[in-house]
């Protein structure tokens, strides 16, 4: 179904849902990510199971989907021997099938192209660190020709996400720019700091007075730490996004999720209350979580 409003007059009227983890759900459909591209690899190898994890989210009541184009970069395809204009064709496809799998669904869908940090091309975990030593300039450098792949597809908003700094935020909001699609920018955290050790007031600052950033927030995160930065992220007046993970932490050298989840959708109730209108999961959160979630966020206040 075609949205009957934009994203940003969407989340003056409601609070909508957003997917859960796409790396999670493909290996639960059996698929290998044991790959420098992770998920991005099935934009070439198995499109089908890409559209079919939408698919599961959608039915698990999310209504924003994420592609998955976090991870796919001109630089890493090239890496594999592939050419520019084939991976421009891949990121386009990752808007496509999203696009596809919310086109059946009794309520409108949106999708959000990923633009993942400069970290996760890098497949060794640096997006929890930050500070890769580039500055501003050379940040937008690397972002820019993706962005405008991405935008060519015509996503409904471009998930700026797991952001681990105020250096990468800042070029990410200059790539963007002129580009004729909303944003919404969220960092990784630990307690009330980016990754990177910046205090969370001064990196959602950065958002003041940009009309072109409809929400702003976190991802990728503990649960934990995720109620707190709704309220400092709701002091910039714009809508908030939230989707922390499922509370395991990521060993990169093991390259495996470590610890207990702690992903309470009840808890979450409150978040609408505090300026959260994009609510949802990432890493290790599935669509069985997203259907408590949507249960939660139906049922609140």
């Amino acid at each position: 179904m075609k949205p009957v409003h934009t994203l940003g007059e969407a989340l003056s009227r409601e609070v909508l849902v957003l997917d859960g983890g796409l790396s999670n759900q493909l290996e639960a459909q059996g698929c290998d990510l044991r790959d420098e591209l992770w998920s991005a690899r099935l934009l070439a190898d198995g499109p089908e199971q890409i559209e079919a994890a939408h698919t599961a989210y959608v039915r698990a009541g999310a209504r924003v989907l994420i592609t998955a184009s976090y991870q796919a970069t001109f630089e890493g395809f090239a890496r594999r021997g592939v050419g520019r204009a084939e991976a421009a064709r891949l990121l386009a496809r990752s808007v496509e099938l999203a696009r596809a799998a919310g086109e059946g669904a009794a309520e409108p869908v949106w999708v959000a192209a990923s633009v993942g940090p400069y970290g996760a091309m890098l497949a060794d975990g640096s997006e929890y660190r930050g500070r890769y030593g580039l500055d501003v300039r050379e940040l937008e450098r690397f972002h820019r020709p993706r962005i405008e792949a991405l935008v060519a597809a015509g996503p409904d908003v471009l998930a700026l996400e797991t952001v681990p700094d105020t250096v990468e935020a800042e070029a990410l909001l200059r790539a963007v720019e002129g580009c004729g699609v909303p944003v919404w920018l969220s960092y990784t955290i630990a307690g009330e700091r980016t990754r990177a050790g910046q205090e969370l007031t001064e990196a959602f600052g950065l958002v003041a007075g940009n009309d072109q950033v409809l929400a702003v927030g976190v991802n990728c995160c503990d649960p934990g730490d995720a109620a707190r930065a709704v309220e400092l992220a709701a002091g910039t007046g714009k809508p908030v996004v939230v989707y922390p993970n499922s509370g395991e932490e990521w060993d990169a050298g093991a390259r495996a999720w470590r610890g207990g989840g702690a992903f309470d959708p009840g808890r979450m109730r409150g978040w609408p209350a505090a300026g959260a209108r994009l609510i949802g999961g990432c890493c290790r959160v599935g669509p069985d979580r997203i259907a408590a979630l949507a249960a939660a966020v139906a049922a609140a206040p």
